[in-house]
């Protein structure tokens, strides 16, 4: 294998495990793995990375297809009264017109976004796996595979987690006709599984996880075959207060109250939104070491509710971050989100922080990039040897006189946008300049799309 260009990067400041440090020389091999991470280095022949540095996030929440109606959902229905449940009607009848061409090039130009704002790897929680007459197409892992090819031509890194989807309510109750592309039974689903698998074994940078939907589409015996692979396993859970009335009327249980009791939740696993939990499973679903996949943008957009931050952070919970959605793209922005809603609530400022970490964006990044690096399954978020050198340089110009831990805070909570110089994943630049850099092929394909699937 040929070495990447660029193997050696010197970085003016950059946050290392340690904390921020000065004159960085990062090197990594030709697998883009960081060998060494050294402070205090003269720069060399090194690549030069004159603004501050951190290491890339993981997305670990993405329905790629809903980036090409985002923003489009928004006009207020004739009966009134819109919520998630109206939002996802619409959703359906969309999701019936996207073409595998069409969902490869939506996909592309979200994953080029998210490069060009940070994030570097992503999870894709994929459902939209059939023909839009529900039929599978002649290779079963069409969709998802498309998707995975989308990441390989932008150089995200990518976690596919094909999402097990078979019923319409809590349990067993039939599906809506609108989710007829979605739906598998066990063994259907386990093709698209192995093909993947298969594609992921290949592919650098891609790794797989499943994805069982949620108890509104899944029985417990799907949900045991699930936990008893060998990869993450993320989940949507109680999202909505509906979904956790409907749930308490056929088990008797919460959501995440039954996840508790009868799956073996541990950190293999990843609960998406667990927007509405009491207090006791809150405390519980912490010390499960399971990660809680928060969306604050989206979660705003639904009117999904608020997440129990300061509870759950008291009690050592993990979480990442996701834009679902996607009517945000912007790690600095879902901080902003998550923190600024806690806020709204507790009629308090800074809510994210303790007394070791003040700075509410420094806390909220570092807690995302575990989380998310344990939720995908891959070494991502970390700046030291055995970890991928996934590299975001911000551009100091954009913050005057602040360094640090300050700058991180003005990124997030000031109102500068475009403040990502470059990125590089893997040890490859992706992102130079600001812009990523075949955003003019990935523009003009999701333009056709679009014009395709609004005419």
């Amino acid at each position: 294998m040929t070495p990447p260009t660029g193997t050696v990067f010197h970085a003016a400041r950059a946050l290392l495990p340690s904390g921020w440090a000065r004159d960085v020389l990062i090197t990594c091999d030709a697998a883009g793995t960081i060998t060494a991470a050294v402070a205090g280095a003269p720069p060399g022949h090194a690549d030069r990375l004159r603004g501050h540095v951190i290491p890339g996030l993981v997305n670990l929440h993405s329905h790629a297809f809903q980036r090409a109606m985002a923003g489009r959902a928004e006009r207020r229905s004739p009966a009134g009264r819109d919520s998630f449940w109206t939002w996802r009607e619409t959703m359906y009848r969309f999701a019936l017109t996207l073409s595998p061409e069409d969902a490869e090039a939506v996909a592309a130009q979200l994953y080029a976004e998210m490069l060009a704002r940070g994030f570097t790897h992503v999870v894709e929680f994929h459902y939209l796996h059939h023909a839009p007459d529900g039929s599978p197409y002649a290779e079963r892992a069409e969709m998802a595979l498309r998707h995975m090819e989308a990441a390989a031509m932008t150089g995200i890194g990518i976690t596919m987690a094909p999402s097990l989807y078979r019923h319409g309510g809590i349990f067993g109750q039939p599906p809506h006709d609108g989710q007829r592309r979605f739906l598998n039974d066990l063994d259907p689903f386990l093709r698209i599984l192995e093909a993947v698998q298969h594609r992921a074994g290949t592919q650098p940078q891609a790794a797989w996880a499943v994805a069982p939907h949620s108890l509104r589409a899944v029985t417990p015996e799907m949900l045991v075959a699930m936990a008893n692979l060998a990869c993450p396993i993320h989940i949507h859970a109680a999202e909505q207060e509906k979904e956790v009335e409907e749930c308490l009327a056929a088990t008797g249980l919460r959501p995440v109250e039954w996840l508790l009791r009868h799956v073996p939740l541990d950190a293999r696993w990843c609960l998406i939104h667990a927007t509405h939990m009491t207090e006791d499973e809150t405390v519980a679903l912490a010390g499960t070491g399971a990660v809680a996949g928060l969306c604050p943008s989206t979660e705003a957009s639904l009117g999904d509710g608020i997440f129990a931050l300061p509870t759950f952070l008291a009690a050592g919970g993990r979480l990442g971050l996701g834009t679902d959605s996607h009517v945000g793209l912007c790690p600095a922005a879902e901080i902003r989100q998550l923190e600024t809603s806690q806020r709204l609530r507790r009629h308090e400022r800074s809510v994210a922080t303790s007394e070791a970490a003040p700075h509410p964006a420094r806390a909220l990044y570092d807690a995302a990039a575990r989380g998310g690096a344990r939720a995908a399954g891959v070494r991502v978020g970390r700046i030291e040897p055995g970890w991928r050198c996934d590299l975001v340089e911000l551009d100091d110009e954009a913050f005057p006189g602040a360094a640090g831990d300050e700058l991180l805070d003005a990124w997030c909570f000031g109102p500068v946008t475009g403040a990502v110089r470059s990125v590089h994943v893997a040890g490859r630049p992706r992102v130079i300049g600001g812009a990523h850099r075949e955003a003019q092929a990935t523009g003009r394909r999701f333009a056709d799309a679009m014009r395709r699937l609004w005419a």
